[in-house]
């Protein structure tokens, strides 16, 4: 990575408003504070869902992604998991925009970065199921990579920490 890059990235990290959409600009969103965590997924379900190499996720708390425009569609998807999920998409153009995981909370999206107007906002703050990635994706040295799953008291910040136990303090049962 150039030192710019590096730069910008850091810029970047101090943003509290970031926006995005859709691809036919019917869907656009604000989401009003960094996420809590952003992960690359490569698990074998998430190549096969997003039709690449891996789903680049940052997990928000819903009321933290405002829709400024449009509307979405929730389509009940299944998972690896076997509870499935639900993904909102543009009614017009059907690009994910985020999803729900039924394992995690109703109050938690996963914002796919790459719907927004500045993905580079967002890079991966670990990588998982990297077993696996496919053998041409290079992996950068300073990002935590795992075989499977993570342990968030291992990986996640205190503060992002703190605001998953508030939510779950807000939303009892909806875990």
């Amino acid at each position: 990575m150039s030192p710019n890059s590096r730069v910008k990235m850091k810029e970047n990290a101090q943003e509290t408003s970031f926006e995005g959409g859709c691809g036919c600009r019917h869907v656009r969103y604000r989401v009003t504070s960094k996420p809590m965590f952003v992960h690359g997924c490569h698990c074998r379900w998430c190549q096969r869902e997003t039709g690449s190499a891996f789903a680049h996720n940052a997990l928000i708390e819903c009321e933290r992604v405002q829709l400024l425009q449009g509307d979405v569609v929730l389509v009940d998807t299944p998972s690896q998991s076997g509870k499935g999920q639900m993904i909102a998409r543009c009614p017009k153009c059907h690009i994910a925009l985020w999803s729900h995981y039924a394992q995690a909370s109703k109050a938690i999206c996963f914002l796919r970065v790459g719907t927004l107007d500045n993905p580079d906002a967002m890079p991966p703050d670990i990588h998982i199921f990297v077993a696996s990635k496919q053998p041409w994706v290079s992996l950068p040295a300073d990002v935590p990579a795992v075989p499977g799953y993570y342990k968030m008291s291992e990986h996640w910040p205190e503060e992002s920490i703190e605001r998953r136990a508030a939510l779950r303090h807000r939303n009892p049962g909806k875990q």
